[in-house]
């Protein structure tokens, strides 16, 4: 594919690519960060989607796990992690550190779940998406979704009261 059909084909698409950039991430600047990403690659490829049957859904298809890869990447709990863990309010010293140390367990927690738990639990629970949000973004059923949250959910519950009850045991 030319420059010239590049343009025509994948450019015509370029505002629906970064309406959907935009739902999965949320935000216009980082839509434009996947969109510009997806935009290489494709350039990169230009001459494999002369064989291509859809043009339009391989593009979309794209940007959809660009912008999954670009959720899982972007650490929306660790950014907000410092501003919780500078939390005072109040409270005693030793009160901020234990509370200081409950986040950066539960952060390592979710951080140790599979891709695609990590990413429903922090979109559901930490970003306020809906079920049926999260399973348009990620291409998943609302059941996939319902129950890869509820096995994220118990899974950091569980290693959560593992690790309180061998640090109780040391004290």
């Amino acid at each position: 594919m030319e420059l010239e059909a590049f343009k025509i084909q994948v450019g015509s698409l370029r505002e629906q690519m970064l309406h959907l950039a935009c739902q999965l991430t949320g935000d216009a600047d980082d839509a434009e960060d996947v969109v510009q990403d997806v935009m290489l690659k494709l350039w990169y490829r230009r001459q494999e989607l002369d064989n291509c049957r859809n043009l339009r859904a391989f593009v979309f298809t794209l940007v959809r796990n660009a912008g999954i890869d670009f959720l899982r990447t972007r650490h929306t709990y660790a950014a907000s992690l410092p501003d919780a863990l500078n939390i005072t309010d109040g409270h005693s010293p030793d009160g901020n550190l234990e509370r200081k140390d409950e986040m950066e367990l539960m952060h390592r927690i979710i951080c140790s779940l599979p891709s695609l738990q990590q990413t429903i639990l922090r979109m559901k629970d930490i970003e306020g998406h809906e079920t049926e949000e999260i399973a348009q973004i990620t291409g998943c059923s609302p059941e996939a979704i319902r129950s890869n949250l509820s096995r994220a959910r118990r899974r950091v519950r569980d290693i959560y009261f593992r690790v309180m009850q061998e640090r109780r045991k040391t004290i």
